[in-house]
């Protein structure tokens, strides 16, 4: 039955021309791994257009891995590329404006760690925050799942990071109220809330998933992590098959270094899922292995889960390219590109999981261009 979906969608696509693309070619989420077939998954017959934004630090040299395993595995897929940067004076407004043009056609793209310098030069919001919000991405979704062949502390875990990633503590909002005094706002709404609590329950069940965990500080902010906390209940109550609970951000964090498969999906505001994202990924490796991507209604952005742009490291041929292959690998999954998709993603867990192969943040010695040529090598190999 799954073949005979994927032929007829391969037949639509033929019919299809330029402007019907986008909205076949994005979903905002996958489809439930139950309709994945074991049959030969269907290639594509068209190309497909997608913005990359390499960013600071090892971005450039992470998206270069990128595009040499795809054009080693002929991956049907066209990169617009466009260098924004707040520290290589590569930012204006008209730059903006061109990466802003660029997704909102494209509606997928593919970003490195956009650095934002922490001296104030008059505008206080980022240009990674104003991507965020020109575009509407309120869904980061960070997948923290262990490596078969690596082994850490904590193995074979497998939960899910939510985060609301456009109010919050980064709504940009300060002033001096008086001199010496710093007034830092934090903003939480019900809409904005309740969007992102039901955006993880739906996830929830698409994936299969049994729990949804809200993470807050409503003890100490009673009347914003309050109202979070109101609207995930108030969401909850509508999905009685999946089980709904609460947890302190400072107790979560504990507990996830303690026992983290206690967790399966945990949805929160801005800044704890910020740090949460960091804290998970180093249970599995670090911030080398874990991708990540956000959401919105229209438009999908892929990037690695722990944002770091690795200034230190730029140059030295050093950084793990793994979380921005995987995060290229779910990029082409969200394209409908199953075929690709599977083979990029299991030829960079079969360099791991062989360990022959292993950049210094793993505990090796080989070179980011060491990793590139065993995936592609890896390549040829079908998924098992």
């Amino acid at each position: 039955m799954a073949a005979v979906m994927r032929s007829g969608l391969v037949t639509l696509i033929k019919g299809l021309s330029g402007p019907q693309w986008p909205q076949l070619a994005c979903r905002p989420l996958s489809i439930s791994a139950s309709l994945r077939s074991e049959a030969p998954l269907a290639r594509a017959d068209a190309t497909f257009k997608v913005t990359m934004v390499p960013g600071d630090g090892v971005g450039p040299e992470l998206m270069s891995a990128v595009k040499d395993v795809f054009k080693a595995g002929d991956v049907p897929v066209e990169f617009e590329e466009f260098h924004l940067s707040e520290v290589q004076n590569m930012a204006s407004e008209e730059k903006l404006d061109q990466v802003l043009t660029s997704m909102k056609s494209n509606r997928v793209a593919i970003k490195g760690k956009i650095h934002t310098p922490m001296e104030f030069k008059g505008e206080l919001a980022s240009y990674e925050m104003r991507l965020r919000r020109k575009l509407d991405l309120f869904a980061n979704v960070v997948h923290v799942n262990s490596l078969p062949g690596y082994t850490t502390r904590h193995n074979n875990l497998d939960l899910v990071i939510i985060r609301e990633q456009t109010e919050g503590e980064y709504s940009s909002l300060e002033h001096e109220s008086v001199t010496g005094v710093i007034e830092c706002l934090k903003i939480i709404t019900r809409e904005k809330s309740r969007r992102i609590a039901k955006f993880a329950f739906d996830y929830a069940t698409k994936k299969g998933r049994n729990k949804v965990t809200a993470v807050h500080k409503a003890n100490i902010m009673k009347l914003a992590d309050g109202l979070f906390l109101q609207s995930c209940a108030e969401v909850a109550e509508l999905y009685p098959k999946i089980k709904y609970d609460t947890i302190i951000i400072d107790n979560c964090c504990m507990q996830l270094v303690q026992n983290p498969y206690q967790f399966d999906v945990l949805v929160m505001p801005n800044l704890y899922g910020n740090i949460i994202d960091n804290l998970a990924a180093g249970l599995v490796g670090g911030a080398g292995v874990v991708p990540g991507e956000s959401y919105s209604a229209e438009y999908a952005v892929f990037e690695t889960g722990a944002r770091h742009p690795f200034a230190q490291a730029v140059g030295r041929n050093i950084a793990n390219p793994t979380a921005m292959l995987l995060s290229s690998a779910n990029m082409l999954h969200h394209l409908n590109l199953d075929y690709h998709s599977q083979m990029v993603s299991d030829a960079v867990k079969r360099v791991i999981k062989q360990g022959k192969v292993r950049t210094r943040d793993l505990g090796g010695y080989c070179t980011t261009g060491d990793f590139v040529r065993a995936v592609v090598e890896n390549l040829r190999y079908r998924p098992i």
